[in-house]
């Protein structure tokens, strides 16, 4: 993998999961004290697996279509923005809701990682299906290796409730427009 590809790999993890460091926070503030820390961390690898593997599956089922057809999946990802823009303004005046009461488990934390992931694999599919396997590869482990590090700074937001509510305050604006922006160069870098 080339350095210019980890940097977009490094780049498109980060932007499709800003959302899951407060998700991630919030596990491990449930965690605090109950030594459930190792859970949040499992339940996230086991979810982003599944994310990876829906993934891959969907670039290999792309691969089937003709090359002309691939830049259009970039429409997945601006979809997805544009729904998570829609509903960001529809629940603009909504309470916050507490999380649940229950330690975080790790089918917990995994289902909630791979429910969450749906933006996920709308971006990585394209991107995936015009990768070679070396790059597919290297998006892989570059992805795993900053599930740990996601895991590092959500434990770190936990202990600072200042930061968190600062993401938990603009996360719905940022997510939209990042979506929208990765589906914008998929369809521009494929034509």
């Amino acid at each position: 993998m080339e350095p210019g590809q980890v940097a977009q790999a490094v780049g498109m993890f980060a932007v499709t999961n800003v959302d899951d460091i407060l998700i991630l926070a919030l596990f491990f503030a449930q965690a605090a004290g109950r030594r459930d820390a190792a859970k949040v961390v499992f339940g996230q690898y086991l979810g982003f697996a599944g994310i990876l593997g829906a993934s891959v599956a969907g670039a290999l089922g792309a691969g089937l279509l003709p090359p002309s057809v691939i830049p259009y999946l970039g429409l997945l990802p601006i979809l997805l923005g544009l729904r998570a823009a829609w509903l960001a303004w529809r629940d603009r005046h909504a309470e916050d809701e507490e999380t649940g009461s229950k330690g975080p488990l790790l089918f917990a934390v995994a289902g909630v990682t791979f429910a969450n992931g749906g933006d996920n694999i709308g971006v990585y599919v394209p991107v995936f299906a015009n990768a070679g396997t070396g790059a597919l590869v290297g998006y892989a482990v570059v992805f795993l290796l900053l599930v740990g590090v996601w895991c590092a700074i959500g434990r770190f937001f936990a202990t600072r409730p200042m930061v968190a509510r600062a993401l938990s305050r603009w996360g719905h604006v940022v997510l939209p427009v990042v979506l929208i922006g990765i589906g914008l160069l998929i369809l521009i870098e494929g034509r």
